[in-house]
């Protein structure tokens, strides 16, 4: 046996003292993040069931989750999901096909931005939940309406984010493409897009928790089904831990659209954390 044979297992495995150091370093790190809003949820809940808080309005957090329980098995709320995510990312999804494409085009051509621009600053200035009356009369109660008063809110952010994204790239790096003769097509491609992309996924970022706010408001008003509805419904029957439920069902939703965006912008946009 040889000296080298002897020396391996003890290099690859760690210290208990180093492997001690990495677990208490990622105990101070999640503590400092979440420790807040550990307290705060233990606060409620010690606070609910102790008599500090009003127990009728602010149920303890067991029953709250016990209601979110019920509702998950018996498949109420997984369809009142369904159909909550349906609707949001339909106009999610048509705000982005129409919002990027409109946003690279306006942010290049400076005319057709300057033409544009009065018009889009008067709708972006109108509250889409001031609309959605005007929307009920042309669309009627149905999906449509719903889907469009999203897609009306959810537009603005991406589209004005594009724009700006596109007009804050280093003219330098554009006259330095050029002077090596790539096309405007190229230039476009190579410079143009790759450097707003970040500005881009602050819109896309704005734009979901755009669609989710005004998820709730619409499917309070005329619908029979989603998680909004499901808030006002249990309101008016007075289940309290289940509005609270949907309420925390519809937080996670945000959470889960704001993460996918985020590490999708990490993976698109490296070259950027590089510098």
């Amino acid at each position: 046996m040889t000296l080298e044979t002897l020396e391996t297992p003890a290099l690859s495995a760690p210290p208990a003292r180093v492997v001690a150091a990495r677990l208490a370093q990622a105990g101070r790190s999640g503590f400092a993040r979440y420790g807040l809003l550990a307290g705060f949820l233990i606060l409620w809940q010690v606070g609910s069931t102790q008599g500090w808080l009003n127990a009728t309005v602010f149920p303890p957090l067991d029953l709250i989750f016990a209601a979110l329980w019920d509702g998950l098995a018996s498949g109420a709320l997984i369809d009142d999901i369904a159909i909550s995510l349906q609707r949001s990312g339909l106009a999610f999804a048509a705000a982005v096909v129409l919002g990027i494409p409109l946003g690279l085009f306006m942010g290049q051509i400076r005319a057709v931005e300057h033409a544009l621009d009065p018009i889009l600053q008067f709708f972006r200035q109108t509250s889409a939940l001031a609309l959605y009356p005007v929307f009920i009369l042309l669309l009627g109660l149905g999906e449509a309406s719903k889907v469009f008063v999203i897609f009306w809110a959810t537009l603005f952010p991406v589209l004005l984010a594009t724009i700006g994204g596109v007009k804050e790239v280093d003219r330098k790096l554009i006259e330095m493409a050029r002077t090596y003769g790539a096309t405007r097509g190229t230039v476009f491609r190579r410079v143009v897009l790759p450097a707003s992309v970040p500005s881009i996924f602050v819109g896309l970022r704005l734009s979901a928790t755009t669609a989710l706010l005004l998820l709730i408001a619409a499917e309070m008003i005329g619908a029979n089904r989603g998680l909004g509805f499901q808030v006002m419904n249990a309101q008016y029957n007075f289940q309290i831990p289940l509005m609270f439920a949907a309420i925390f069902l519809l937080a996670l939703l945000g959470l889960a659209a704001n993460f996918t965006l985020v590490t999708l912008q990490r993976r698109l946009c490296r070259w950027a954390e590089a510098n």
